[in-house]
């Protein structure tokens, strides 16, 4: 909690108003309300949320009035209408500051960056906006991250039904944190969920080096093959060019594919 600069919990409760009309719960506390809660309950609630608020441990540890209490209720109502970029911010503040901590090569051995997604499905009821599923009653929300091995470097929530397809999702968190550290040397190791051969083309031009699963049945031109002579170990290892096939009409009225590379 000491890397967290009180000058910025207090710069950033006014730039995103998140202290606006709260009489108890005020930013920094619910942050610390939340921080706390994960750390010290196996399953986090509201409930759970209210008991660790109301510990007198909790009031000493971050130096709060032992007479305030608050309610579970009071609780739902303030998480549900929080600006969660307050908490993003303080987040991305950590994550620089613990980088920092870290010689350049100490940093070297985390530039192979793992980006996967996860999708939460939670009743229709309950969420405003998600991706729905046309055979259940229920919306999904997609969490995907760019971890470094240490901690989360990116982190985005999608609810447009458009990312419930990993070749959208992806890609836009592999971006999103190459923007973030310009003159990176990062490696990206992504799973299955991404084939579009497009997007490895645009990866390729923006330098984006790249380790991903593809599919058996993947389009390619063989270029080189990079097996050394007398090797017997690799059946394979080749420098290719991938290609997608478009259907086209030709002269004859007849429908052809045509690569596209």
């Amino acid at each position: 909690m000491g890397f967290i600069p009180e000058a910025l919990i207090a710069n950033l409760s006014l730039t995103t108003k998140i202290d606006h009309y709260a009489k108890v719960l005020h930013g920094n506390k619910l942050f610390y309300l939340l921080l706390y809660g994960i750390l010290d309950n196996d399953k986090l609630s509201q409930r759970t949320l209210e008991d660790t608020f109301n510990d007198s441990v909790f009031k000493i540890l971050f130096n709060l009035d032992e007479a305030e209490k608050v309610r579970r209720s009071s609780i739902s109502e303030r998480l549900s209408k929080v600006d969660p970029d307050y908490f993003r911010q303080l987040y991305e503040c950590i994550y620089e500051q613990f980088s920092r901590a870290y010689a350049l090569a100490e940093r070297k051995q985390y530039n192979l960056i793992r980006v996967d997604s996860t999708i939460v499905s939670e009743t229709a009821g309950k969420l405003t906006q998600g991706i729905v599923n046309p055979s259940s009653s229920k919306k999904a929300v997609k969490y995907s991250f760019a971890f470094d091995g240490l901690l989360p470097g990116d982190a985005h929530v999608f609810t447009s039904p458009k990312y419930g397809n990993e070749d959208n999702a992806l890609p836009e968190v592999v971006m999103a944190h190459v923007k973030k550290e310009q003159g990176h040397q990062n490696s990206y190791v992504l799973d299955r969920g991404l084939q579009s051969t497009r997007t490895m083309k645009a990866f390729s031009e923006d330098q984006v080096t790249f380790i991903c699963k593809a599919k058996e049945n993947r389009k390619f031109e063989p270029v080189e093959s990079l097996i050394a002579e007398g090797q017997d170990i690799l059946l394979r290892d080749s420098l290719v060019r991938l290609y997608t096939g478009i259907p086209v009409v030709n002269k004859r009225g007849i429908k052809t594919t045509e690569r596209n590379w």
